[in-house]
């Protein structure tokens, strides 16, 4: 049995219902994990009220602002941990960011700052909320995030963004190796291309979509739910010798070379 009952799991990244990060929240949710969720602070609040309101079935005792880049918010994240939970068990990692210009044309064209910023976002974001936060791992733990194909084959529309999953996945495997003695685990899920508000700045993301549905041994791509199972999966006792991994969600896309 997935169980996940007494687990304290914080989740970043959810936008809307969507967003495979919401997917991932109702799956730890279903085993048990207390959860805790962030927002993108606007000044308007309307990323906040638009979060609160969709995960209110799933109850989460902390709702938070952060901006990973801003330091401040990272800390007072764990401080609230910290008061709060005592220990943090999961952490899911769901955030890429690019400037829309960097992700087509020609790719030598991206600018220093687009290029800074989506590896800023996109992966260094992972090792910052990690080193922010592994100290409240007193009981190990599991930490899991989404990258793409994209990051290890050329797809089109991606350019920048593919950079940035490449330095992820990267990430992922020095940072098990980093937190391992701990008993902390850090894996990776690719997932098969999903509409969702992030996947939308990419060109011709439903010709991508169509293209997976015809080629992928399951003639279909995956859902939101699918891949929060595989991360519930990864962050449960199940996959407790699972660690610096990139597991493919996609139907079975990533094995077919045509």
């Amino acid at each position: 049995m997935l169980d996940l009952n007494g687990k304290n799991a914080f989740v970043t990244g959810i936008a809307n219902n969507r967003s495979i990060a919401w997917g991932i929240a109702q799956q730890l949710h279903n085993a048990g994990a207390n959860l805790g969720v962030n927002f993108l602070p606007d000044e308007k609040g309307r990323y906040e009220k638009k979060v609160r309101d969709l995960v209110e079935p799933l109850e989460p005792s902390i709702i938070m602002p952060c901006d990973v880049r801003n330091d401040a918010q990272i800390e007072a994240i764990a401080d609230a941990i910290a008061s709060q939970w005592g220990k943090l068990d999961i952490l899911i990692h769901c955030l890429a960011f690019a400037n829309k210009e960097d992700l087509s044309g020609e790719f030598s064209q991206t600018s220093r700052e687009g290029f800074s910023l989506a590896l800023d976002i996109s992966s260094y974001s992972l090792n910052r909320l990690t080193a922010g936060w592994k100290h409240l791992m007193t009981d190990g733990g599991s930490i899991v995030t989404l990258s793409y194909i994209g990051g290890v084959k050329v797809i089109p529309n991606y350019n920048v963004m593919g950079v940035a999953k490449a330095a992820l996945e990267m990430s992922v495997r020095y940072l098990a190796a980093e937190l391992g003695p701990q008993t902390i685990r850090v894996n990776a899920i690719s997932a098969g291309p999903i509409r969702t508000l992030a996947s939308s700045a990419v060109g011709g993301i439903m010709d991508m979509i169509h293209h997976v549905e015809k080629v992928a041994p399951l003639r279909r791509t995956v859902t939101q739910e699918e891949v929060g199972k595989a991360a519930a999966f990864l962050c449960s006792d199940l996959a407790s010798g699972i660690t610096g991994q990139v597991l493919y969600v996609d139907a079975g896309y990533e094995i077919m070379g045509m």
